[in-house]
């Protein structure tokens, strides 16, 4: 049976959009403003600091020879095809689920674009404490990361036991 698309979740897909479009003008600005390895001061504690990105998070297998490339573009497409699905299952109405789920997909398309077309990732944002820094990342990152704290809060929102009451009622 076929359900009204705005009544699911994929009415959330603006959302989508959004992170993209804010992540690939982010990434072009830097790409066109700083050089390679440029660090641009912007806070006592955060730089933009233009790199790229050839593995995942936190540049795992950033070293093994080129087909991470591809391995972490199938990944991207799987989950954003898996949530996806997973947002025209749900009903509109559980926004947190949504929102969640299109910050991943933007997110996970953001850098997708980027392995695709430039063979890496753009990174970019850089906190610090003294000399430490924090691992290089991106607004792509960003969404990722709000997306699945936001799915981890929710699961505290409403316990599993609530939502089988619930359904049982």
């Amino acid at each position: 049976m076929s359900r009204p698309i705005l009544s699911t979740g994929l009415r959330w897909l603006w959302l989508v959009l959004v992170v993209i479009a804010v992540d690939f003008g982010s990434k072009q600005w830097i790409m066109h403003t700083l050089m390679l390895h440029e660090s641009m001061s912007v806070m006592p504690f955060f730089n933009f600091f233009y790199a790229h990105n050839y593995g995942a998070a936190f540049s795992f297998l950033a070293d093994k020879g080129g087909w991470q490339r591809w391995f972490f573009a199938a990944i991207a497409v799987a989950i954003a095809v898996a949530l996806l699905v997973m947002m025209y299952r749900t009903e509109a109405s559980k926004k947190l689920n949504n929102i969640a789920y299109a910050l991943i997909i933007g997110g996970a398309l953001g850098n997708l674009f980027d392995r695709a077309y430039h063979g890496f990732v753009v990174d970019f944002i850089d906190f610090y404490v003294g000399d430490w820094h924090f691992a290089t990342f991106n607004i792509a990152d960003c969404g990722i990361c709000i997306g699945a704290a936001l799915i981890v809060l929710e699961g505290f929102l409403t316990p599993a036991g609530k939502a089988k009451r619930a359904g049982h009622d």
